[in-house]
């Protein structure tokens, strides 16, 4: 596997997180939902989705996702073995997230050549992650992991690394993660609340999701 390749990857996650700096991370329990929840993101300024594997319905609303909706691009969140990567490659996911990282996951990743944001939470994750020739993470589980001061202070040793941050992001944080040289997106359920997915109350998610980006669009 040759650097370019991985390079190019890095690439692909720059274009999708420059196109979307908040990237919902999405639990459905039903399939279907993920239409008109992928709409009203959409709707509001938001076309990547990240469809976690917490639920049964994951696999069937990645690929309802894919064949149905246009001008979204459709992930796979919460990845966490080679068979899992996969199916949800083989349900259509354009870029997949891992909650942490393993040495299989990073090769496996690498010959897919598949856009990948492997998840670390510490300076020998990161480490690891760059000798695989990845250096572009998910920072998770962000808040719990030591947050924006953790952050910071990785910016002069790995100054070529950008992050990913989940995990306690929502309204009251995610502008001061964001303002981070070494922050390219964060990751958040708060645009996308269990109660009004449940409820089908699309039109919060709406605006909730065009509020969140109105500050970052100035």
């Amino acid at each position: 596997m040759t650097t370019q390749t991985t390079s190019t990857i890095s690439q692909q996650i720059d274009s999708l997180c420059a196109r979307n700096p908040i990237i919902p991370v999405i639990v459905v329990e039903q399939a279907e939902q993920i239409l008109p929840l992928a709409r009203a993101l959409q709707a509001g300024g938001i076309t990547i989705l990240e469809i976690t594997l917490r639920s049964d319905a994951a696999l069937d609303a990645i690929a309802l996702a894919k064949n149905e909706l246009e001008g979204i691009t459709v992930g796979a969140g919460t990845v966490v073995n080679e068979k899992q990567m996969d199916q949800v490659l083989a349900a259509g996911a354009e870029f997949i997230v891992t909650p942490g990282l393993s040495v299989d996951l990073l090769k496996c990743a690498k010959s897919r050549n598949v856009p990948f944001l492997p998840g670390v939470a510490t300076v020998s994750e990161i480490i690891m992650g760059l000798d695989a020739g990845f250096d572009r993470f998910k920072f998770f589980p962000a808040e719990a992991a030591g947050g924006l001061p953790f952050i910071k202070s990785l910016h002069g040793p790995f100054s070529q690394v950008r992050f990913c941050p989940t995990g306690g992001i929502g309204l009251h944080n995610y502008l001061d993660y964001l303002k981070q040289p070494n922050i390219m997106a964060v990751g958040g359920s708060w645009v996308v609340p269990n109660d009004a997915v449940k409820q089908g109350d699309w039109e919060r998610i709406t605006e909730i999701t065009r509020s969140s980006l109105a500050p970052l669009q100035k």
